[in-house]
């Protein structure tokens, strides 16, 4: 009986040293499909401020925690399962859906430059926002940044079980969402912060909570500039990469062959300057892309009309 306990023990025992290596596992495979992500987490974290931008001060954090919630029911009820049901059964379909994503994301950047150039923006007008309509419109939009952060975390560990492949992505979700949408009321919050440095303050600590206020309107317009920008990368650079995975490799063949020039030809800043040039020619493609959608979207129902009045 004693023999046989000893044996039970040793047992747990390397039950205990299996479950721990597989959570050693699973921690360490986390962590590399999250810093994978971190481009578009970037991205993210650019598009969502300016939606609150024009608001009331009061209802920005409650508009945020509610596109937070709206980011990980994304994440965690619409792409997870699907993602993991083509991964299981139709890997070959993420890129197209992907893709239709990305172009989404193409118009939406487009249809926003367009409109500044019209200067018939919200602001522009002096209509004031309507929260339901600003909170379901980013909540779209983070539908499709998210699926990029959660296919490329997925792409990342497609070699791990499938319980494995869940549990990461589930943590990556909620990770990257409390990441992304804490830096976001940070953000839209720093000019409060800002006050309350200021607050009774004097010397340098006055000089810096005044200059966060001043300096926060600044901020905000230049973030939702670089906004408007990132759809039009990101969505750009998700068609970029897809028609070379669906096999028509000239865009992306040519587009990697001048990121490695200007990477072999500028030294120490290669990686840099790499990196721009990639997300300029995604922005361009992006932008060509999303003009061809406008066009087709505002035009051809402007001549029906025509036709049929």
């Amino acid at each position: 009986m004693a023999g046989g306990l000893v044996a039970l023990l040793d047992d747990v025992a390397a039950l205990a040293k299996l479950a721990a290596a597989s959570v050693d596992d699973v921690g360490a495979a986390t962590g590399r499909a999250s810093a994978k992500a971190v481009g578009v987490v970037v991205d993210d974290t650019a598009v969502t401020p300016r939606y609150v931008e024009g608001l009331s001060a009061a209802r920005e954090l409650p508009i945020i925690r509610k596109i937070a919630i709206g980011s990980l029911r994304n994440k965690l009820l619409i792409i997870l399962p699907v993602a993991m049901i083509l991964s299981q059964f139709a890997e070959w379909a993420l890129t197209p859906i992907l893709m239709l994503g990305g172009t989404y994301l193409c118009f939406e950047g487009a249809e926003k430059l367009w409109e500044a150039l019209r200067g018939h923006t919200e602001e522009a007008s002096g209509e004031p926002k309507d929260e339901k309509t600003v909170i379901a419109g980013a909540i779209r939009t983070d539908l499709i940044l998210s699926a990029e952060i959660m296919v490329i975390a997925l792409n990342e560990v497609d070699s791990e079980p499938f319980v494995s492949r869940l549990i990461i992505l589930i943590v990556v979700a909620i990770v990257i969402t409390i990441l992304v949408y804490g830096v976001v009321a940070l953000i839209v919050k720093m000019d409060d912060i800002g006050l309350a440095l200021a607050d009774g303050a004097t010397g340098v600590r006055e000089k810096i909570g005044r200059g966060m206020v001043k300096g926060m309107p600044m901020v905000m317009r230049v973030l939702s500039t670089v906004g408007v920008v990132a759809m039009l990368w990101v969505g750009g650079h998700i068609l970029l990469v897809g028609t070379d995975e669906l096999g028509w490799h000239t865009l992306y063949s040519f587009v990697h062959h001048v990121e490695t020039a200007v990477k072999d030809a500028t030294g120490a800043l290669g990686g840099v300057l790499g990196w721009i040039t990639n997300t300029f020619f995604s922005a361009v493609l992006g932008l060509v892309v999303g003009a061809i959608v406008v066009a087709v979207l505002h035009l051809v129902p402007r001549r029906k009309a025509e036709a049929h009045a």
